[in-house]
């Protein structure tokens, strides 16, 4: 891996936050989302459907874990959060087999109906969840689970049941043993050499900028770390398009991968959280198995919240094994471009076009804004900036011509694979 000085390594991770800040909802916008689906919580704990069933609402998944990234179909301003309707233990013998997957669907389907019309808002059904659209473009996948606790599992007393997309059987799930599973990880302190402590120090005292809130990333670092490489899947397979197969792998896959892969990589010592974050990225492929005996390989990434999950299910095709391999050299390669750009005094637009090359425009309007916000702000507390004099008068500027011509030229170098829809929760 490329080596990096501790200087650059700050910059780059105040990179890495300014372009996750832009693609995250803001307080506002997650607030409101809270606010409706606490309101759609207690309407469901209501109705006499559920009375005595339903134990509560609540959120998981990328919101949950503190990874959520603007999505994919980008015409939209809303952010995407998934909700679990959890049912107690009992309600599997109102829902048992071989009707009760049906059964339960269709009447959370109702309820979720009649919710909608009283608040002039629309829902739609997929195979596992009801979909609403609340104001402002967010949207909530609800889907129901049924508490099913395991004795002798890791997690397992947050272990439940969820309709299968056919509806003839159930199937396990654990959400909340999953953000379990990931708060452990994250909690994992990263060891750096000593210099990287001591150059963050000696920044600061020299009056450099390294990073508006460096606590707050490095303590959240292995969510920095999953949202960077969720952006750059989107960035790199595109917007969704109707009937043509999605050869994006799944966010909890990429999740899973990270958090592995840090588990790995972050007690041995690194020079700085960028060299990590290389290392990391690097060894993501290493983190699930391959099995080859049967002519096509089976991958297999074990789910840490349910026995014999396989997070790598999806994957098993030939053509989504392929469009992995060719993503993750992209991302290896779009991360050493920036990291070269960062390091070589060669302007900040050739920063900005790496970023954009790499996570699409919106990242790269993001950095450039800010740094048209850092300089005004240098300019009247006379501090040094985090890129100090590589800042050109254009870029700081934010010439709107420089970023539309830049960003289309991005924008075509990262579409490498079409994709469709995602239309159910879960995967």
């Amino acid at each position: 891996m490329p080596g990096a000085s501790p200087t650059f390594a700050t910059r780059f991770f105040y990179l890495v936050d300014v372009i996750a800040k832009a693609h995250e909802p803001t307080a506002t916008q997650l607030m409101a989302l809270d606010s409706s689906y606490e309101s759609t919580a207690s309407f469901l704990s209501e109705q006499p459907e559920f009375a005595g069933l339903l134990n509560t609402v609540h959120s998981h998944g990328s919101r949950h874990l503190g990874t959520i990234v603007r999505p994919r179909d980008g015409g939209r301003e809303g952010f995407d959060v998934d909700l679990i309707a959890s049912f107690a233990a009992g309600a599997i013998r109102v829902y048992g087999l071989p009707h009760g997957p049906g059964k339960l669907l269709d009447q959370l389907e109702a309820c979720m109906d009649r919710y909608a019309q009283a608040h002039r808002l629309e829902i739609k059904r997929y195979s596992r969840c009801i979909t609403i659209n609340y104001e402002g473009g967010m949207t909530a996948d609800i889907a129901p689970v049924i508490d099913s606790p395991l004795q002798a599992a890791p997690y397992g007393e947050s272990h439940g049941l969820i309709p299968d997309h056919e509806y003839r059987l159930y199937e396990p799930t654990n959400p909340r043993g999953y953000s379990r599973y990931f708060n452990e990880a994250a909690a994992i302190r990263p060891v750096y050499f000593r210099e990287f402590s001591a150059a963050m120090e000696s920044m600061l005292e020299a009056a450099v900028e390294p990073l508006p809130e460096a606590n707050e990333v490095l303590n959240k670092l292995l969510s920095r770390l999953v949202q960077i490489v969720k952006l750059h899947r989107n960035a790199a397979f595109g917007l969704p398009t109707a009937g043509v197969a999605d050869l994006a792998p799944s966010s909890v896959f990429l999740t899973t991968l990270v958090a592995e892969a840090y588990k790995l990589q972050a007690p041995i010592p690194h020079a700085s959280p960028l060299t990590l974050l290389l290392d990391i990225v690097v060894d993501m492929p290493n983190r699930f198995s391959t099995d080859n005996s049967g002519g096509t390989p089976y991958w297999y990434l074990a789910n840490p919240a349910v026995p014999n999950g396989n997070l790598a299910e999806d994957m098993n095709t030939a053509q989504k094994q392929d469009a992995f391999g060719q993503w993750h050299h992209k991302l290896v390669a779009d991360l050493r471009a920036i990291v070269q750009a960062v390091e070589q005094p060669t302007g900040f637009d050739k920063i900005c076009k790496c970023v954009g090359t790499a996570f699409g425009e919106r990242a790269m309007k993001a950095v450039t804004e800010d740094a048209a916000k850092q300089q005004d702000a240098r300019r009247v507390s006379g501090r040094v900036g985090i890129f100090g004099p590589v800042i050109t008068a254009a870029a700081a500027a934010g010439s709107a011509s420089a970023v539309t011509a830049a960003t289309t030229s991005s924008a075509a170098a990262a579409r490498v694979i079409p994709s469709r829809p995602h239309t159910f929760f879960g995967s």
